[in-house]
């Protein structure tokens, strides 16, 4: 029969993860009020809670970060992290999910919401996380568990294995039935649940039930397949023994029930935690870190900048012994001194002299050290254990301070931000000399403002960001620039004679020299390449010019008045005058687009991307994963600005896409004198 599986001991870190709204928030409520963490559940929408306690998150009654706190059961210290569920605020989940020793999966009963499942129950799968499904808001279901199951069971790769089902009154759900222990409980508003007999139609459901969980845990286990076939009723710790032993090796999800709201199936599901879920030494064997005796070793899921407590570093201790004061050595090969080691819960944080394996602590003052690190307390730097990249950002805006003597304090903080949340990123425009702040989405970048502002001080203005149309010339021209100035005492010539022309699309700028005779000094033409190089920085539509060849074929110098300076500024000159003359064409960025896409919603994508100038190059099934396609195409870089909202919109909050410039491409007609015409007043 399965292998002796024995419950860890000792501080156990969980993730709670799932889909937006699904209740994680009001399920860590309702576990930190029944351990007596708390005297009661507070609510999101009181803006009460433990959890979602930022300014931002009450503000906007939704996670957009996540929240660690403490609480202990049955002399076992556990941390929860309580993880967003918008798609926009994922990379937090990402990051800590390798710290932890489990997730606890908080779904319901919804089936616009199993795209959202998928990804998530994919992050953990490709993580190798154990993991639990907690189906919540049972109290409002309206249909058979295992119509439910079926549902919910396309988003995992391994069998979603039920280990309780209703006690059914009329309608209204009113207890469940524990499959591994065969026991039936009624639920008590909260309150523990109270245990009743198992008899009548219940117990023949039990029966019903227990066998199919049976069978699944027999697919990893001959003995108890034996057992099954030959009618032998398995002992129950064996029963127990195989869960945890499957749960871990990642073979099964399994299901409890409850509702978060009434603190129903809380203890329960704290149960299965504390006897099936792997602890700290599974975890670190799992992240292939080794333990060198005493030496902390730790992992960094978050990042804090706090506004007068300075930088905090959320770290899980996965083996070792840490103490105030210590330095650490971090994987990126940066070292720090802790200064101040706190106990996490929520906001409410508390300061202790010490952390052991296992505990989940906020270290202070490790300026040095960011999120992803491995930190240890031994005298070389260790191996990193988790490299988490941000997925690349979807949506930009164009921001400056609103006070211009702000531009360095918006500088510091913008890398505050990202030290924070890797999923933002920041590019120096150079061409309109304002910062682009990429992210996640509308509500991600939303956020990122608030923090700005709140936080650190600082007022910003945005805006859409500026598209990089540029301009090509079509016709060829020969034109002569004539720069010549007298001022008193030496004066300024310089005379060029510049051939201008058209290349193929893609082929940038390239400058050439023929000049015979010694008619322009070689000293010179240095400055005349710049001079031309100037004058395509703003064309004759207004954009920088791309695409053709310079060749200086002739000029005039004078031996006193030449400079550099004269040089320069006459090829400038002959550019202005010649690039008018040369038939100048507006050309736009085209991406290519990749999208993914839940498969009901492909036919609205496909809308979406054709209103928007898409040219649709295929679809296809997303590799790996059932019941999605991905879609491509090339679209104007002025038509992607937003594209983000709509898919979402159209794909249930799950849709995304990448993007990677292609070429330019002509715009012409009404189209390029609309373009045209913006920036000029824009300018």
């Amino acid at each position: 029969m399965g292998q002796d599986v024995r419950s860890p001991r000792g501080p156990r870190c969980i993730a709670l993860v799932g889909p937006f709204q699904s209740g994680k928030t009001t399920l860590l409520e309702a576990i930190m009020a029944r351990t007596g963490a708390i005297h009661r559940a507070g609510s999101v929408d009181a803006g009460t809670s433990v959890g979602d306690s930022s300014p931002e998150a009450r503000h906007h009654k939704m996670g957009v970060g996540l929240t660690a706190a403490t609480t202990s059961f049955m002399g076992d210290s556990y941390t929860f992290i309580d993880c967003p569920g918008s798609i926009e605020f994922a990379h937090d989940m990402r990051a800590a999910l390798p710290a932890v020793d489990a997730a606890i999966v908080v779904c319901e009963a919804d089936e616009k919401k199993l795209p959202q499942l998928q990804i998530i129950l994919r992050e953990l799968e490709e993580m190798g996380i154990p993991r639990f499904l907690f189906l919540n808001k049972i109290d409002k279901a309206n249909k058979r568990i295992r119509e439910t199951l079926a549902t919910l069971q396309p988003a995992s790769r391994v069998p979603l294995v039920l280990r309780q089902i209703p006690i059914w009154n009329g309608e209204l759900i009113e207890g469940f039935v524990d499959l591994a222990l065969e026991r039936a409980f009624v639920y008590r508003e909260h309150k523990s649940s109270e245990v009743i007999a198992l008899d009548g139609g219940n117990l023949d459901r039990e029966k019903e039930a227990r066998f199919s969980m049976l069978e699944k845990l027999a697919d990893h286990d001959d003995v108890l397949m034996e057992q099954l076939l030959e009618d032998i009723q398995p002992p129950r710790d064996a029963v127990f023994d195989d869960l945890a032993r499957e749960l871990r090796e990642g073979l099964i999800c399994p299901v409890l029930l409850g509702a978060a709201t009434r603190e129903n199936g809380v203890l329960r599901l704290m149960k299965a935690l504390r006897h099936e879920a792997p602890g700290v030494a599974e975890t670190a064997k799992r992240l292939g870190a080794t333990s060198s005796g005493k030496d902390a070793l730790g992992y960094v899921f978050k990042t804090l900048h706090q506004p007068h407590g300075g930088k905090l570093s959320l770290v899980r201790l996965l083996s070792g012994h840490l103490d105030d004061g210590a330095t650490l050595q971090s994987s990126s090969g940066e070292a720090g001194r802790v200064s101040g080691i706190l106990a996490v819960n929520g906001g409410h944080d508390s300061k202790r002299p010490a952390a052991e394996a296992g505990e989940t602590v906020a270290l202070g003052k490790l300026d040095a050290i960011k999120t992803g690190d491995t930190v240890s307390s031994g005298k070389t730097a260790p191996a990193s254990l988790a490299h988490v990249e941000p997925t690349a950002p979807v949506l930009a805006m164009s921001l400056a301070a609103n006070d211009r003597k702000d531009d360095v304090k918006l500088g510091q903080a913008l890398l505050r931000l990202n030290e924070e949340d890797p999923s933002l990123s920041m590019i120096h425009n150079t061409q309109t000399h304002d910062i682009v702040l990429w992210g996640q989405g509308e509500m991600h970048l939303r956020v990122a403002l608030e923090r700005l502002k709140d936080r650190f001080g600082v007022n910003v203005k945005s805006q859409a960001p500026a598209i990089g149309y540029q301009e090509t010339i079509r016709k060829s021209i020969t034109q002569r620039g004539r720069h010549k100035k007298q001022s008193g005492g030496h004066g300024q010539f310089g005379d060029v004679v510049l051939e201008i022309k058209p290349m193929p699309r893609g082929s940038g700028f390239e400058f050439h020299e023929k000049v015979v005779g010694g008619a322009v000094p070689r000293n010179y033409i240095g400055a005349v390449e710049e001079g031309v190089v100037d004058g395509l920085a703003r064309g004759p539509l207004g954009f920088p010019v791309i695409d053709l060849q310079v060749t200086l074929t002739d000029g005039s110098y004078h031996s006193v008045d030449s400079s550099d300076l004269a040089f320069r500024t006459a090829a400038r000159i002959g550019m202005s005058e010649a690039l008018p003359q040369c038939q100048p064409v507006l050309l736009e960025p085209i991406h290519m687009v990749e999208i993914v896409c839940p498969t009901e919603a492909t036919a609205k994508i496909n809308a979406i991307l054709s209103a928007r100038r898409g040219q649709i190059l295929g679809f296809d099934t997303r590799e790996g994963w059932t019941g999605w396609d991905c879609v491509r195409a090339t679209m104007p870089e002025a038509e992607i600005g937003d594209l983000i909202v709509e898919l979402r919109s159209a794909s249930a909050g799950a849709g995304g896409f990448t993007r990677q410039f292609d070429r330019m491409a002509e715009v012409t007609g009404r189209a390029a004198d609309q373009i045209i015409a913006a920036h000029r007043v824009a300018a």
